[in-house]
């Protein structure tokens, strides 16, 4: 089980969002660059990394130069999302250093279009399912479709992605643990890679996404519980190694 610790970035600083909320933001540096190579310092294998200012559809340039900071300081791969919605966008991250391009709201806007990019890009690309009551979300999550999850999940599977980062956004942010059933369900729909994220409040929660390697959630996202000090990222590595409570 690989952990990954999040960095949301909005306005060039590191920033957390209580369910996706923007008026609901807690600000934990100025200095993205710094919080970066912290968790790398710690044993991050990789970093998630979340472009909040393309997700609203805001200007992005302070965010992108934090990024190109970031991806020039750090030496293990970064996920990068948010507002991730042409072709050009695409190319620009990978050329920028993104090892994986995270693509939500065009999964379900422009299927054609993610065809093609997924041919271009491959094992590259991964599909961020966010959803609420089961229902998936877009545009920064600020509006909610009538598209079933699960649905969503088998399609994008069949169209050939590879993983996908599931995130019930009712706990994101909220400490509330993660929602297991419906990151199941996504895993065993889909057939392909499943990141767990939204809610990790405890080492527990790390022990319950394990039971879920079986059917293919590999990776779990971490953030408030990070940077609120719940636990450290080396006792979250721990847990997911382990396997068993102590």
């Amino acid at each position: 089980m690989i952990i990954i610790p999040a960095i949301d970035l909005r306005g060039g600083r590191c920033v957390r969002l209580t369910q996706g909320q923007a008026t609901a933001e807690t600000v934990y540096s100025q200095n993205p660059v710094v919080v970066a190579k912290r968790w790398c310092d710690e044993g991050a294998e990789i970093l998630h990394i979340v472009n909040l200012d393309a997700a609203l559809s805001n200007d992005d340039e302070r965010t992108l130069k934090a990024l190109e900071r970031i991806l020039y300081e750090v030496n293990i791969p970064v996920q990068f999302g948010g507002g991730v919605r042409s072709l050009d966008d695409v190319r620009r991250l990978d050329e920028l250093g993104a090892t994986r391009i995270v693509i939500g709201t065009t999964a379900i806007e422009n299927p054609v279009l993610l065809s093609h990019i997924i041919d271009e890009f491959g094992s590259t690309i991964v599909v961020g399912i966010d959803a609420r009551d089961g229902k998936v979300a877009l545009r920064g999550w600020e509006k909610i479709s009538n598209i079933e999850a699960v649905d969503l999940a088998l399609k994008v599977s069949e169209m050939g992605v590879e993983r996908i980062v599931y995130t019930d956004i009712s706990r994101d942010g909220m400490l509330s643990g993660i929602n297991l059933e419906a990151t199941r369900q996504i895993a065993e729909t889909s057939g392909v890679k499943v990141t767990a994220s939204g809610g990790v409040a405890s080492l527990d929660d790390i022990y319950a996404v394990k039971e879920l390697e079986q059917y293919g959630v590999d990776s779990l996202i971490i953030g408030k519980a990070l940077y609120e000090g719940v636990f450290t990222l080396e006792e979250a590595l721990d847990a997911a190694d382990s396997g068993e409570e102590e």
